[in-house]
């Protein structure tokens, strides 16, 4: 069935989805809940059986291609398809709304807004998943575009509508972010299209096309800067960072996810997409750049982690820290670091539904509080809340055996390939990673039972199945993936190897090699 449309299908499908749950009576918020978890799980097992599909050792650049005039008076196509990259990140999408969405069955009920607000806030989860699969298949520049830009509508209204008391304050500091970045990518569009004017005859914002491009270095620079601006607000890549702790506090656990779990990665996508492929010698030019950036990411969001108070805010800037491992592997152009980022995108991607979702469970059985001050000895009246809780800051903190570590440990190996003492100064950031980790556990989750949590006789209950339920498949694939990794592997080291043979920038020939993990090694 390679000539079904499949990408297409799959985020038809969820839009469609949509509709019906906007269209229910406003009296049925239980039906509502119900269409929108069968829609995912549709989506999802759409996203598996193409992905069974996919040829990992195909030669050609995208798969599932599709092409279809748009505007063609300048030179638009809606036309998509995926590579190994591609291909993982949808599945990670498509993997975590419908766990959102059973997460957050009772998330708005109760809510203050109007009655009609559980059935907007489900339809909204399904427009995003509609335009999260779409970003990440787009091989027409001006379609990613539309998607990079149109995916901040819904989740303006998810936080904006249904976050918490700073919900509008922190929905618009977002806003106006992302619209900065954006205005700054679509002046480097435009700067690219009369570009392929000025070399094929045509505008033209096909991908492939503007990869063969020859672009004039000086021209590459200020083009560069355009894209970048835009993927490191979105990332967030330091100092573009300052909208995420709010966003992150004020929104509902599920949007959370999505957001940072999610959405986040279409910055560093875009970076190793668009960027490294049709700026090569801007990416060469600028990359230690980066690189610093990435490091002061690195330590200047594990240090505010390990101050923080508030676990929401705690997990927004370990995310911030976190993207800093990512873009480091990226700028290091190594196959070995750039797998590991796109490795590390997925793992982090799990590890932050784990940590939002399961703090998400416990906040709601004490009014809400982020405050890690709040809890204290939960483990001895909430085990499984524990135990899922201990697994996913084992997760982010990279443990071995966990799918984070596979990550990290790459694009360690890949700075350290290249780079010796960019490898050394952010292996130092482990060490900070793991105290803040470690310590949001003690004071959570250990210790003497905090007495606030049985005043009034109303002793902080375990989790129950639906919760259960929601964090086993993300606690099973980090674990699974974590001994396992060569499903991943296999489809992402080609789409990096393409990479890296556009950008030519020469590395180091170390010996090192993915071979051992994504094939016998990885069954060790």
């Amino acid at each position: 069935m390679t000539d079904f449309p499949w990408l297409t299908a799959i985020g038809v499908v969820p839009l469609i989805g949509s509709l019906v749950v906007a269209l229910l009576p406003k009296s049925k918020p239980m039906l509502a809940k119900q269409i929108a978890m069968i829609v995912s799980l549709v989506v999802l097992g759409m996203t598996i059986a193409m992905a069974l599909q996919f040829d990992g050792k195909s030669t050609e650049p995208f798969q599932f291609v599709e092409s279809y005039p748009w505007i063609p008076a300048f030179g638009v196509n809606y036309s998509v398809g995926v590579d190994g990259i591609g291909l993982v990140l949808i599945a990670l999408a498509a993997t975590l709304v419908p766990v959102t969405i059973l997460a957050g069955w009772r998330d708005i009920e109760g809510d203050q807004e109007s009655e009609g607000s559980v059935k907007g806030y489900f339809a909204l989860v399904l427009v995003l998943e509609a335009l999260m699969i779409g970003v990440f298949a787009a091989t027409d520049v001006f379609l990613f575009y539309v998607f990079f830009e149109v995916m901040l509508v819904p989740v303006y209204f998810m936080i904006g509508r249904y976050g918490g008391p700073q919900r509008s304050y922190a929905a618009i500091k977002f806003l106006l972010y992302s619209l900065l970045g954006g205005l700054f990518m679509l002046a480097a569009l435009v700067g690219l299209y009369v570009v392929s004017i000025r070399q094929l005859g045509s505008g033209t914002f096909d991908f492939l096309a503007l990869v063969g491009m020859d672009i004039d270095p000086n021209t590459q620079k200020m083009l560069f800067l355009g894209f970048f601006f835009a993927f490191a607000i979105k990332a967030p890549l330091w100092p573009f960072h300052t909208w995420l702790p709010d966003a992150a506090a004020e929104s509902k656990p599920g949007t959370s996810v999505l957001l940072i779990g999610v959405l986040d990665k279409v910055g560093t996508f875009g970076m190793i997409r668009y960027l490294l492929p049709i700026f090569p010698a801007a990416s060469e030019f600028y990359a230690p750049v980066v690189i610093g950036m990435a490091l002061i990411g690195i330590f200047y969001g594990a240090y505010i982690a390990l101050t923080a108070k508030d676990m929401k805010r705690l997990f927004a800037y370990s995310s911030m820290s976190h993207f800093g491992f990512i873009t480091l592997g990226i700028f290091v152009f190594t196959s070995i670091g750039q797998t590991g980022s796109v490795v590390y995108m997925v793992a982090h991607g799990l590890s932050t539904a784990a940590l939002f979702l399961t703090a998400g469970f416990l906040m709601s059985r004490r009014r809400e509080s982020a405050l890690i001050s709040d809890y204290g000895g939960v483990n001895k009246v909430a085990p499984v809340l524990a135990g899922f809780f201990l697994v996913a800051v084992l997760s982010s903190l990279a443990l071995p055996g966990m799918v984070s570590f596979i990550g990290e440990f790459l694009v360690l190996l890949g700075a350290f390939e290249r780079y010796i003492w960019v490898g050394a100064l952010a292996t130092l950031g482990i060490v900070i990673t793991a105290a803040y980790a470690l310590r949001l556990y003690q004071k959570s989750m250990t210790g003497p039972l905090n007495p606030s949590l049985e005043a009034d006789g109303n002793t902080i209950t375990d989790l129950k199945g639906r919760e259960i339920t929601a964090l086993m498949p993300i606690a099973a694939l980090t674990v699974v993936l974590g001994f396992y990794p060569a499903p991943l592997l296999n489809v992402i080291e080609p789409a990096v190897d393409r990479t890296l043979e556009i950008v030519q920038v020469d590395a180091p020939d170390s010996g090192l090699s993915l071979d051992g993990l994504s094939s016998e090694g990885s069954e060790q």
